[in-house]
């Protein structure tokens, strides 16, 4: 393989990371590639917000705009802007060498194989759920991972929240603030939050709390719309139905990090290492965009503010290293 074909910069991913770090580095000339997945590795083309139904935050749509149409924004000026596309799964890369290797598998299921000076991994992060049909059935439609997103769907609602982390006591206060009561649900006696989080939430009277319980089912799909779910106590086997118009799931989320493990710095909760303030890894010249790095905000705005960071770095990094 002769110089010619080795890559300026790979993207992983095609979230709002992937996709804004693809409008950055083509705009600055450096014809990206981005592979953008489908789904049979996990990686989601548009990422997470394909699952969302509608989006009311994100800058610039006054009205409001689906997770679909508003992740084809983002494609197609990516494409516009002189990004090539390739829907396919990476299912190795090789940082050990300069140019880094990685492989894709196709849609039709052909083995690529290319060359990189620099990575921009935005492969981002999963939500963890239940596990229950009718928590599957009712994504969307009340059941939601991401109070700050759909909260605002649910104002003066009864609503649920599932958890006892730090994020499960964050969305019960916030959604407090929006909604007519808040139950939050907790497999357990005693909470793994802060104790200023736990005082927070204990202290609120908008907030139920019953420990020792857990989610059985979502009531609500004959309706197509969350209208309660069936808890169970765990000390005593007594089963009851909280009436509500969304459950919030906030067990913590996965990040797609496979693909990088024993190869690149990672936090010991799995996500990816970038030095405060940057999307720069302990490997030089990739680069983490995204909720593949990011635990604490994980939203569509913020994932593709640090796409843009990533694509600048890389733009840098290869003027400071590759001169020609």
């Amino acid at each position: 393989m002769s110089d010619s074909d080795v890559r300026n910069v790979i993207i992983i991913g095609s979230g709002p990371a992937g996709l804004t770090a693809s409008i950055y580095a083509a705009r600055a000339n450096l014809k990206p590639l981005c592979i953008e997945g489908f789904n049979a590795g996990g990686l989601i083309p548009g990422g997470q917000l394909m699952f969302t139904s509608d989006v009311e935050n994100y800058p610039g749509f006054p009205e409001k705009v689906t997770g679909q149409e508003l992740m084809q924004r983002f494609r197609d000026q990516a494409v516009h802007q002189g990004t090539e596309i390739i829907t396919g799964d990476v299912t190795r890369v090789d940082l050990s060498k300069r140019p880094f290797e990685v492989w894709a598998l196709d849609v039709e299921g052909n083995e690529r194989f290319f060359k990189t000076k620099t990575i921009i991994a935005s492969t981002g992060a999963r939500a963890n759920y239940i596990g229950l049909e009718s928590e599957e059935k009712l994504k969307n439609k009340g059941v939601s991972a991401c109070a700050v997103c759909d909260g605002a769907f649910f104002r003066n609602e009864d609503v649920v929240v599932v958890g006892g982390g730090d994020t499960a006591m964050e969305e019960a206060h916030y959604l407090t603030g929006l909604c007519k009561s808040v139950t939050l649900v907790h497999r357990r006696d005693d909470f793994r939050a802060s104790k200023t989080m736990q005082d927070r939430v204990t202290s609120n009277k908008k907030i139920r709390i019953l420990y020792s319980h857990v989610v059985e089912e979502v009531l609500g799909v004959e309706e197509d719309k969350v209208t309660g779910v069936r808890v169970k106590n765990l000390k005593n086997g007594e089963v009851n139905t909280v009436a509500c118009a969304a459950m919030f799931v906030a067990i913590g989320h996965t990040p797609l990090a496979d693909l990088f493990k024993g190869q690149v710095e990672l936090h010991e909760n799995g996500y990816v290492k970038t030095v405060p303030g940057t999307t720069q890894t302990n490997v030089p010249g990739f680069f983490a965009a995204g909720d593949l790095q990011d635990w604490v905000w994980r939203q569509a705005v913020t994932a593709a503010g640090t796409g843009c960071m990533a694509a600048l770095e890389a733009e840098r990094w290869l003027s400071a290293n590759d001169p020609h």
